[in-house]
């Protein structure tokens, strides 16, 4: 193959990870692909350029058949199952976690989806048609649990979204001023969090923080940062929140794995 399709093949050790997992989820009467692990090799590949699915290079296969094992997938929670047991493993420190949210512009095509597009997470906002993704991250700046809302959605809502989530619970939560709520400190405490939040201009109750532990934040910051080198998340392309969603869980995945195989 090509050098710049080379860039997404999986090793060896890499697939290994993956199979465990895609053969658990295989429906026991469904058609097997002819190569599951091209087809992934396919998905990532549409995950690191941002391609159309008919652009999928023909060493991958029928884009067709690509693209319908990547719905089978992604509906029946294969990425989520994989990130959850890369949380639970505990190998990456997560006594200390970061939240936060960043918007991502949505393309022309990502509209027209059934339903809606407020329940695809599509919305309006200052940067136009828009998705906000949300974030959450352990102490290694690794991707715990992600989601998204319309962009004009305020950080409050997707706080909720990310720790409610049955992940490992921290110990200290940073998060920037748009998460200094009330409801989001007792939420903490009542959860033996500290959280470490700047306070608004407007909060008339003043509430230190520990500002070198505050810097640590730019972990996240990073994080979205590396997630963003996927084109498919850096701009939305997708129509539903199941398939962008996907895309945004598939490079999590791959920067644990990166991550640990360093």
């Amino acid at each position: 193959m090509e050098t710049s399709l080379a860039r997404d093949l999986m090793s060896d050790e890499e697939w290994a990870f993956h199979e465990r997992f895609i053969l658990a989820v295989r429906a026991p009467n469904g058609r097997k692909p002819t190569n599951h692990r091209l087809v992934l090799d396919g998905i990532f590949w549409i995950a690191r350029t941002g391609s159309p699915w008919r652009d999928l290079p023909e060493e991958f296969g029928k884009w067709s058949s690509v693209y319908r094992q990547f719905r089978r997938w992604t509906l029946a929670g294969l990425w989520e199952q994989i990130l959850e047991v890369l949380n639970e493993s505990r190998v990456a420190p997560d006594g200390l976690q970061m939240i936060d949210s960043t918007v991502v512009r949505a393309h022309h095509q990502a509209a027209g989806a059934k339903r809606g597009t407020p329940r695809q997470g599509l919305g309006r906002s200052r940067g136009g048609f828009t998705t906000k993704i949300h974030l959450r991250v352990n102490g290694a700046g690794l991707p715990m649990r992600s989601d998204i809302t319309p962009g004009q959605t305020s950080d409050y809502l997707g706080f909720d979204l990310v720790m409610d989530a049955n992940l490992p619970e921290p110990r200290v939560l940073l998060a920037d001023r748009g998460y200094d709520a009330d409801r989001v400190r007792k939420t903490m405490e009542d959860r033996n969090v500290v959280p470490v939040i700047p306070m608004r201009k407007s909060r008339k109750l003043r509430v230190a923080i520990d500002r070198k532990l505050y810097r640590l934040r730019n972990l996240v910051e990073r994080c979205f940062n590396k997630l963003k080198n996927a084109r498919r998340v850096a701009t939305r392309y997708d129509k539903t929140a199941e398939s962008f969603l996907g895309f945004i869980d598939i490079t999590s995945i791959r920067l644990w794995f990166r991550h640990l195989s360093t």
